[in-house]
């Protein structure tokens, strides 16, 4: 056990592991305290059933959402376009689909919350921009010199390209056929 709590610790990515640790700690916490004041406000029996119809419901909506979505990515890759949107809330879906299943009043309004299509756009959309303006993209030209085996590649930035211009094409290895 002091091995484990070392390597969350000091290890260089611990920052975050601590944080899901703290995390696990806290929400069941959380959620006893409000199952108990819920409890005392409407009883025992009321409180049961309540948990166990938001989870039928989650269920439910896990399971409409989650096709909505899926054909939403089929669609976008039939078209031949890169369902990044569509996978983000494929994600928060099953994230909010294991809140929902989970009992506790605190983690069904966050499974509720994620439901709402509009909510993972705009989450969906933070974490693109936030991702975005960490990542650099280098692409690679090839330019041609006088043979035509002899090429030389030179990073440029992804800026340097024109937009919504595509190259596609194949390549087959001829240098070892007779």
């Amino acid at each position: 056990m002091t091995y484990l709590y070392h390597y969350l610790i000091h290890y260089p990515k611990g920052i975050l592991l601590q944080l899901l640790l703290l995390i696990f700690i806290l929400i069941p916490l959380i959620e006893i305290g409000v199952f108990i004041q819920v409890g005392d406000i409407i009883g025992l029996t009321s409180t049961l059933i309540i948990v166990f119809v938001t989870a039928i419901i989650g269920i439910n909506l896990l399971k409409q959402q989650g096709l909505k979505t899926w054909f939403e990515i089929q669609k976008k890759m039939n078209s031949g376009q890169i369902p990044a949107k569509e996978l983000a809330s494929a994600a928060q879906i099953l994230f909010a689909g294991g809140l929902l299943l989970t009992p506790g009043f605190v983690t069904d309004i966050v499974g509720f919350t994620l439901m709402i299509p509009n909510v993972r756009l705009l989450i969906a959309t933070f974490l693109f921009q936030r991702w975005t303006n960490k990542v650099s993209i280098h692409t690679y030209q090839t330019h041609q010199r006088d043979s035509f085996n002899d090429s030389t590649s030179s990073p440029t930035n992804a800026a340097d390209i024109p937009p919504k211009r595509t190259i596609e094409g194949e390549y087959e290895d001829h240098s070892n056929k007779p």
